[in-house]
């Protein structure tokens, strides 16, 4: 087991810089997700770790030792790629004990270590299967079974679960974080999804455009997001989003609704509230204009305008609404779960 320290990492290709002074420690035995959109710089930092990229500038230990420039073999690092990248004329067997076969381990460590990651992913009866007799998730449960046997102080993954279904991503991301609990391997995982990465991770590090916006657990993410940038991308569905002028404690909107606010700024500012924090009030100061209703079940999500605006807003509801399109449902919203951002910045404002 190990910890791991990013320390100012930088990294360019020519004069394009695609990373910029990456910080962050990571504790032994900790899940880290790295979360982010498409060309944020997420996938590049993990390999960076792993020793498929290479530093421009920084430093990355693993164990107290740094490994700039080692050789991923020397790392001592096991890696779960997007893509099974299982030999097809291999046995399930042969595809997790080949790696072990290279590093020339003795003929019964390599059956015992296969034998127990097998015990361990529930995969022992598919262990004489060729992968093309094995689902998406059985598969995926062979390339991480080919990492456990490597018996690694750090495991990566990247994108593992991109190419399942919407089901079965629910059922692999519980068993992922139910073995890196069992196993106590120090893990990051990297991921564009966000419901994915609450679930998972102990602590998520949100990157947007090569830098770190924020690095938290997922309930300080959630509850106090650094950035206009966190606040939106963390939580489902998205964060509703207003200008607002600031004064006395209270915040005005477009379209002439007043609320209270906790803050004792002044000037223009934008507010944000999660269409969960929004409550049916029909006296309230919000006043949502209909356009779109979303039956869930438990819950319906009503998609509108924020009244005499263009400004788009969304209310999660417990139970059915059925408001008609065009109607008017108005909310309320506790002051304590209002964020509020700087309107140049995009930053928090302090409490």
């Amino acid at each position: 087991m190990a910890d791991i320290q990013l320390t100012d990492l930088v990294k360019s290709y020519g004069p394009t810089q695609v990373l910029h002074h990456v910080e962050g420690g990571i504790k032994d035995g900790e899940f880290i997700v790295i979360v982010g959109p498409s060309g944020c710089g997420k996938s590049t930092l993990l390999r960076m770790v792993a020793g498929l990229e290479s530093v421009t500038s920084g430093e990355i230990s693993i164990g107290g030792r740094r490994v700039n420039e080692l050789e991923p073999s020397a790392r001592d690092i096991a890696m779960v790629f997007q893509n099974y990248a299982l030999y097809p004329h291999m046995s399930v067997r042969q595809n997790m004990a080949y790696g072990l076969k290279i590093r020339k381990l003795p003929k019964d460590e390599i059956n015992r270590r296969v034998e127990e990651a097998a015990e361990i992913l529930e995969i022992r009866q598919y262990l004489d299967r060729k992968p093309r007799q094995l689902s998406g998730g059985q598969r995926q449960r062979v390339a991480m079974g080919r990492a456990i046997v490597r018996d690694p102080q750090v495991f990566l993954f990247d994108e593992p679960l991109s190419n399942l279904d919407a089901k079965l991503r629910v059922q692999m991301r519980l068993e992922i974080r139910k073995l890196q609990q069992r196993l106590g391997v120090t893990s990051i995982y990297v991921t564009h999804d966000q419901v994915e990465a609450m679930t998972l991770g102990d602590r998520l590090m949100v990157l947007n455009g090569g830098y770190v916006e924020q690095f938290g657990t997922p309930i300080e993410l959630y509850d106090r997001p650094a950035s206009v940038f966190v606040a939106g991308f963390i939580g489902s569905p998205a964060m509703n989003f207003f200008p607002a002028d600031l004064n006395g404690g209270q915040a005005a909107l477009p379209g002439g609704a007043v609320l209270p606010v906790v803050s004792a700024h002044s000037g223009a500012a934008t507010l944000g509230l999660r269409p969960e924090h929004l409550t049916a009030d029909e006296n309230g100061p919000i006043a949502l204009q209909v356009d779109l209703l979303e039956q869930l079940g438990a819950n319906t999500l009503i998609h509108g305008r924020l009244q005499g605006t263009e400004h788009a807003l969304t209310a999660s509801v417990p139970g059915h609404a059925g408001d008609g399109i065009g109607s008017i449902r108005r909310f309320s919203a506790t002051p304590e779960l209002t964020h509020l951002f700087d309107a140049a910045s995009g930053k928090r404002l302090a409490d």
